[in-house]
């Protein structure tokens, strides 16, 4: 649980994660010091994990956003396959699901022929892979990272 001060901070720095202390300590009206401090015990209690830049993939040339659904042999609690595809390039997340697939990927690359590269030279060299379905992306409306902290309950008032 934070509290509404700490909940203040995380929205700020989720909003920017390169906004000064200095300046989360003007809008909040506290002592840069405090800020300071508050951010450290964030960060030390696991809730800030990391702070990352936000890139425009369309400039890098990674314009095409891909969906796979995996179906793996992989025993249930087991995540072997998982892990091997987490660390393949463009996968930018993997999610283990319930129903008719193992996995739900999701990979950025180049252009199709990329896609179709990684699917041989990767997924395609995996034992363990029984079946993939991929869906490509036309058209993105919205994709965030951030997380809904207006529903977060906070304790106390500071």
């Amino acid at each position: 649980m934070i509290d509404e001060k700490d909940l203040k901070i995380v929205n700020l720095l989720h909003k920017n994660a390169r906004i000064p202390n200095a300046e989360i300590a003007r809008q909040l009206e506290m002592a840069p010091s405090a800020v300071f401090e508050r951010i450290r015990r964030l960060e030390e209690s696991g809730i800030i994990t990391g702070y990352e830049t936000k890139l425009n993939p369309e400039i890098l040339g990674l314009g095409l956003v891909a969906f796979i659904f995996i179906q793996t042999d992989d025993r249930v609690g087991t995540h072997k396959t998982a892990n091997a595809i987490a660390n393949l390039p463009g996968v930018q997340e993997i999610h283990d699901v319930a129903g008719e697939d193992c996995y739900v990927v999701k990979l950025r690359v180049r252009d199709t022929q990329a896609l179709a590269a990684f699917m041989q030279e990767h997924l395609g060299k995996m034992k363990s892979i029984r079946s993939t379905r991929t869906t490509i992306v036309l058209q993105t409306f919205k994709e965030s990272g951030r997380l809904p902290l207006e529903t977060i309950q906070h304790k106390g008032k500071t």
